[in-house]
């Protein structure tokens, strides 16, 4: 009798041929299902029942995570009024891994009936669902990682592989980018990595500024006020010219014996790091840390101040 430990190894051995074999088994049917999602106006409706329906419901969440609209119809509640569900110009995916599952093979003629686009994802690719579908995805396993050969193990895992892969495929063709994907994940850790600058800067209003040839006494005096340890310092269309820090301070101190007459200019770092206000919070972390600097000033497409950002902001944020 195998130990604990064997069973574990011989189920992800398994399970990793398997995903293996239905990597080297991909073709140009993929590619129509990739092409019938990115093509459908309206929702990609994925259909399922048991082991398979429930890797339905993790398919549909992962596709609307990921800017496709999806939703998971189960397939024996469709049969009693949820059918209702389906509308003209969604496109659906029916996942049964015999390919006749009753319950499922009950609903081909009502989707047919609707003009939907048909995509089976079965191990049986001579069923009813793969005759009766558009395009088939073969996900058959040679045998289940169950001893037994009976509970879906291998099955359900290349099954989720292959949703997985429909739905990362469908994200790159419709160009769906990082800040996209903040839009739909606005909670949690993941939101707060993803959240965008603008959204936790310090507004226009509350940016310390003096202009080029200001005195360093009262540049001094305009960063005590604004209290992030900086001022920026503006030429006559008021873009941002450079920063006075507390280390432009330091150095100025042990440079001059007499910082009486000293002007920002003198003192202050030119073309310091900047970005746009649309850009990820975690990027401008990144910044910072690569730069070994605790604030950003985030400039409008003419190079003026719109805000300012903290590394406390960041904190208080949850991104850093």
């Amino acid at each position: 009798m195998s130990t604990p430990l064997e069973t574990a190894r011989t189920v992800i051995r398994l399970e990793a041929e398997a995903l293996g074999t239905l990597r080297d088994r991909l073709d140009e049917s993929f590619e129509r299902a990739v092409e019938r999602i990115v093509e459908c106006r309206g929702r990609t409706v994925i259909v399922g029942m048991g082991k398979s329906g429930q890797i339905c419901r993790k398919l549909a969440a992962t596709f609307s995570s990921t800017g496709t609209a999806a939703l998971f119809l189960h397939a024996a509640e469709a049969a009693h009024g949820d059918l209702g569900m389906l509308a003209r110009g969604d496109v659906c995916i029916a996942v049964s891994n015999s390919g006749t599952t009753e319950e499922v093979v009950m609903l081909l003629p009502s989707i047919k009936r609707l003009g939907l686009p048909l995509i089976a994802m079965t191990g049986n690719t001579a069923s009813p669902l793969a005759e009766a579908a558009d395009v088939v995805l073969d996900v058959r396993v040679e045998r289940e990682a169950c001893p037994l050969n009976l509970a879906p193990t291998a099955s359900t895992a290349v099954t989720l592989a292959m949703g997985d892969a429909l739905a990362v495929a469908v994200l790159e063709a419709k160009g769906f980018t990082e800040r996209d994907f903040a839009v739909l994940h606005p909670g949690g850790t993941l939101g707060r990595q993803l959240l965008r600058i603008c959204e936790i800067m310090h507004e226009a209003s509350s940016v310390p500024l003096v202009h080029a040839g200001s005195s360093l006494e009262d540049g001094v005096r305009a960063m005590t006020e604004g209290g992030l340890g900086t001022v920026g310092v503006v030429d006559a269309s008021r873009r941002l010219i450079g920063v006075v820090t507390d280390g432009d301070l330091r150095r100025a101190v042990m440079e001059h014996e007499n910082l009486n007459g000293l002007s920002v200019d003198q003192v202050m770092t030119s073309s310091p790091k900047v970005v746009g206000g649309d850009s990820l919070a975690a990027e401008a972390l990144a910044l910072m840390e690569r730069h070994s600097i605790t604030s950003l000033f985030i400039l409008d497409a003419e190079g003026k101040p719109r805000g300012i950002l903290h590394l406390h902001d960041l904190l208080r944020a949850g991104v850093a």
